[in-house]
């Protein structure tokens, strides 16, 4: 099987079969396309590489730059990849076993204070009609812990404002129902009955909640760049996009006492290891309450 053949069946499989996101998607082929460029010169084929040749190239890809985390993700895509020729039955064993992945370092989430979230709220300039739009969007975010993809392709039906819940379509498809409090549904329903209502939707997006000026559904890319701006404007030195909303909606739930299961369901994680990471952030939050308000903190 030559590489564009074997590249579209498995763009396929993962679209069809494993119901993966698009930009799981895009990922998996950019990483496949970058051991196709390798394999080419060498009129290797896709069938023909062995578990050192796969090896080589790994370690090709570490001594041009790219992080353990790459790393990690494109053994994971070739991983994919050649289960899946297993499958098809190109291969009666994929090449890939035994190939170990770069260990990575865990890295604690930053996330905001609530003192922090009322300051970029409070920068939003409600004078200005995307000012509600953008009230909005805030909230969603640290209400229910959306991913940016979820929170641009949220559609009015997703809502059940008389249940408070939201329906969010998660990665591969899957769906999950995340409740959301009072004053996040007021600023979601006051931009939507108040400016989303006076924009014309653009054929396509007629039931998409989040729309830009000319009706379309606003991008990932306009998210990260109006929450960066706003966070400038409040003061905020963190780095800034719709995940620091998102870790920061898991960890005030974990420092308030929410179960690691409870926060796994709300974030749409297959995986508690995923979600284990908050819970380093609530023996932080611990400690930090021991050193403050125990009556022999100050002694040494």
């Amino acid at each position: 099987m030559k590489w564009e053949r074997a590249a579209s069946q498995f763009a396929n499989y993962l679209r069809l079969e494993r119901g993966l996101s698009a930009n799981t998607l895009k990922a998996y082929l950019h990483d496949l396309q970058q051991l196709m460029r390798w394999a080419e010169p060498m009129e290797l084929g896709p069938g023909h590489l062995d578990t050192e040749a796969l090896r080589t190239f790994l370690q090709s890809q570490a001594k041009a730059g790219k992080t353990a985390r790459s790393q990690a993700r494109m053994r994971s895509s070739l991983r994919t990849f050649y289960a899946f020729m297993v499958e098809e039955g190109v291969l009666e064993q994929s090449p890939m076993e035994g190939i170990e992945a770069p260990r990575i370092g865990s890295k604690l989430p930053i996330y905001l204070s609530i003192d922090e979230v009322d300051a970029l709220l409070a920068a939003v300039d409600r004078s200005l009609p995307s000012g509600e739009r953008d009230i909005a969007m805030i909230e969603m975010l640290y209400a229910c812990g959306l991913r940016v993809s979820e929170l641009v392709s949220l559609k009015l039906g997703d809502v059940f404002r008389q249940d408070g819940l939201v329906r969010v379509v998660g990665k591969g498809n899957k769906e999950r129902l995340v409740p959301v409090y009072p004053s996040a549904l007021t600023a979601l329903y006051r931009y939507v009955d108040e400016v989303r209502v006076h924009t014309a939707p653009v054929r396509g997006f007629e039931t998409h909640i989040f729309l830009n000026q000319r009706g379309k559904a606003i991008s990932r890319v306009w998210v990260f760049r109006r929450l960066q701006a706003l966070a400038l404007k409040a003061g905020i030195t963190k780095p800034m996009g719709p995940h620091t909303l998102r870790h920061t909606f898991a960890t005030h739930l974990i420092q308030h006492g929410a179960d690691i299961r409870v926060i796994q369901a709300l974030l749409g994680h297959e995986s508690i290891t995923t979600t284990e990471i908050y819970t380093h952030l609530e023996q932080q939050h611990l400690r930090d309450a021991v050193l403050q308000f125990h009556p022999r903190r100050t002694q040494t």
